[in-house]
């Protein structure tokens, strides 16, 4: 094998979604296409892996080990090597690289990439969105005229007439690379004098425990289950919806968020007051679950390479969705009909009704709730790493935003006006 054995088993048995006792295949696999391919390995194209396939399949092998042995390719080649697979016209005679000729082709390159990468559906979409804007914006009718000039023009368009956050630019900004290097294979060029949205420095909105009182009481069903697990163990409202019935650990009184922000896993707390009414609602999911499967569905969307790796996973009642959607839907990726989860705006809107309920003058959200979770742990004693953790930040200088309520005031420091009370 041309690179260390022992480093790329490593790098496999690390890798998410691949089962230890299978990282022996993986690596067969990468001999089997070192064998195949001559070139090297900075020049390989999605043509070439395809054509590895196409061999794989001619030699006797089933549809599910030449998908695995592609993407052990394509991890090898993007994640161990950070190297590129170039696309190809597979119309051209010569095999050169495509040269991308209109938006629509550009548009089917762009869902490969992303797709092939992983990339969050969300991602997708609001990628797609902002391509969408700087095509309208710029007028420019085709990718072979599309230069870095325009994004800047776009971006210092987005910073002084639109004003939009420093967060907002930044999108649109990792859109367009993604579109420009992944996608037309251009430099993107010098970005230092490109005029940037102000950085703003926020401070979380917390609500009291007196003011959480107040709007759970104007909350009820399954919004108000969920809604309390989010306060009560710090996660993502993102997080929440996704959850699926194997992370609910009721013995351990523990909750697993799986794939969180930045792709990790990490472990936070399930208090034991909410395992009464969860179980409660399990027992409904699971009545639905049985209804969907006698119907010939009963499927949920699986991460990764799952799906091809265990065919019937997805209908195992300990993937289904703690909190599933009401009714079936297509899969906008696959087009297949399933139940997915609850709509995250669904959880958005009974919050904004709540809060209209009471005297509460804060711009309260959901993801108020998990700050509010790490300002009352800060508040009972809890130390800083250990609210990190649960809450899953890369780094501590993120959760320190939650000191600022601590005690009496900022830090806690007392007011020297304090004798004038």
């Amino acid at each position: 094998m041309k690179q260390n054995k022992d480093d790329i088993r490593t790098f496999f048995q690390k890798a998410k979604g691949i089962p230890r006792d299978k990282v022996k295949y993986y690596i067969g696999w990468l001999d089997r296409f070192f064998q195949f391919y001559d070139g090297g390995m900075g020049a390989v194209s999605d043509g070439d892996v395809k054509a590895f396939g196409d061999f794989l399949e001619a030699s006797g092998y089933k549809e599910w080990q030449v998908k695995q042995a592609q993407e052990a390719v394509f991890l090898y080649i993007e994640k161990f090597l950070h190297k590129k697979i170039s696309f190809v016209d597979s119309s051209r005679e010569d095999n050169t690289r495509c040269v991308v000729k209109t938006w629509a082709e550009a548009k089917d390159i762009f869902l490969k990439r992303m797709r092939l990468r992983h990339y969050a559906y969300n991602t997708e979409k609001s990628y797609r969105e902002w391509i969408r804007r700087f095509i309208l914006y710029t007028g420019v009718k085709s990718p072979l005229t599309a230069k870095p000039k325009h994004v800047k023009r776009f971006l210092t368009y987005l910073a002084i007439e639109r004003k939009v956050t420093a967060s907002t630019q930044n999108q649109a900004f990792n859109a367009l690379l993604f579109l420009y290097r992944e996608v037309l294979g251009q430099d993107f060029g010098d970005f230092r004098n490109t005029i940037r949205a102000k950085q703003s420095t926020r401070i979380p909105v917390v609500l009291t425990r007196e003011e959480i009182k107040q709007v759970f009481s104007h909350l009820s069903g399954k919004c108000r289950l969920m809604l309390k697990l989010i306060y009560a163990s710090g996660i993502r409202v993102s997080e929440c919806v996704r959850l699926r019935v194997k992370d609910l650990d009721f013995g351990n009184q523990s909750l697993i968020v799986r794939s969180g922000k930045g792709d990790k896993d990490r472990v936070t707390l399930l208090p034991g007051f909410l395992h009464s009414p969860l179980k409660t609602h399990l027992k409904t999911v699971k009545a639905m679950h049985d209804r969907d499967l006698a119907n010939g569905h009963g499927a949920v969307y699986m991460p990764g390479a799952l799906e091809r790796k265990y065919l019937n996973a997805g209908r195992e009642w300990g993937w289904q969705y703690v909190f599933p959607a009401d009714k079936l839907a297509v899969d906008p990726r696959s087009g297949v009909v399933r139940r997915h989860h609850i709509n995250q705006q669904t959880l958005q809107r009974a919050m904004k009704a709540a809060i209209r309920k009471t005297d509460i003058a804060k711009a309260a959200s959901v993801h108020t709730l998990r700050h509010s979770f790490a300002t009352h742990l800060l508040e009972a004693g809890y130390d800083i790493r250990t609210v990190q953790d649960l809450l899953g930040h890369k780094d501590v200088s993120t959760t320190m935003i939650y000191t600022h309520v601590l005690k009496r005031g900022p830090g806690g420091v007392k007011s020297p006006a304090e004798f004038l009370g």
